[in-house]
């Protein structure tokens, strides 16, 4: 078939949104996988699909979709691209929207000044709910937060980090970094996302503290690699960085790809993603 679809980018991580509001689509992983490809496909580190609803109250679904094919359950980021897709697309009219995803309902809300504001709801802190295996480890309390040992093999090198645990509706781990730029992402990102304690795979998040209300972050996401930025990596740094006494909402998180803000009032509150959407371009793919 021939897909219409929209490229878009949140500071620079990168989607492909296709309406399937008014087309049926029911891809095999394999099919998500070769629309994510940069060199047989489009391009992207997600694919974003816009759905009519199928829980009440709710003004859409919206499904995301990694390069490798998996369906996770959220994407921040892409929550805005989401957003300013179906107000450019005229599927809605309204400046806040209720989606429904895998993880639950967001509500996204298009600012006067073109950016976009999430709720992203509440972080899920608990670990055996992130999903995080801490059974016989002995965490280490800083402030409200329990810093975790991750225990890594580096070619037959063992090396333990120590990681905050955090769902933002996808589970991460979070460590603090001294300096992101020499941060061992590559290397040690891909051992935290299939480390056995994280039975669905997490985002590998490093973190660099500048001051109370400003980091520097960097993500390994779970089924696509470092990514230029992620939202809801930028959440969950900024819970981690808060519940650990380092840092005060608002946060100003800059990844490689560009800036997003963060806020947040507390355990048991929302956290509030807000940042950029951009359209690159349309096109059409046999698929």
């Amino acid at each position: 078939m021939k897909l219409k679809f929209t490229k878009m980018h949140g500071a620079g991580n990168d989607f492909v949104v296709i309406d399937g509001v008014n087309q049926h689509i029911d891809f095999t992983p394999a099919q998500w996988q070769r629309l994510g490809d940069r060199r047989f496909g489009v391009g992207a580190d997600q694919i974003l699909l816009v759905e009519k609803p199928t829980a009440a109250g709710c003004d859409f679904r919206y499904r995301i979709f990694n390069a490798d094919g998996g369906e996770v359950e959220q994407c921040g980021n892409g929550s805005r691209a989401f957003v300013k897709f179906v107000s450019e697309k005229g599927l809605t009219d309204k400046q806040s929207i209720t989606v429904q995803t895998k993880a639950g309902v967001i509500v996204p809300r298009l600012e006067a000044n073109g950016s976009i504001t999430v709720d992203m709801g509440a972080p899920i802190l608990e670990p055996g709910r992130v999903p995080f295996d801490a059974e016989g480890l002995d965490g280490e309390p800083q402030g409200r937060d329990t810093l975790w040992p991750l225990l890594l093999e580096l070619g037959g090198a063992r090396e333990s980090v120590l990681i905050s645990a955090v769902s933002m509706g996808n589970p991460h781990a979070v460590q603090v970094v001294e300096d992101v730029e020499t941060a061992p992402v590559e290397l040690t990102g891909p051992l935290i996302e299939h480390h056995v304690r994280f039975p669905n795979r997490v985002n590998a998040g490093f973190m660099q503290v500048i001051d109370r209300q400003h980091v520097k972050l960097r993500v390994f996401e779970r089924g696509v690699g470092e990514t230029l930025a992620c939202g809801t990596g930028a959440c969950a740094a900024a819970v981690a960085g808060i519940r650990r006494g380092l840092l005060d909402s608002p946060v100003r998180v800059d990844a490689r790809g560009g800036q997003l803000s963060i806020a947040w009032a507390g355990e048991g509150q929302p956290v509030f993603l807000t940042g950029p959407a951009v359209t690159v371009f349309e096109g059409e793919i046999d698929i």
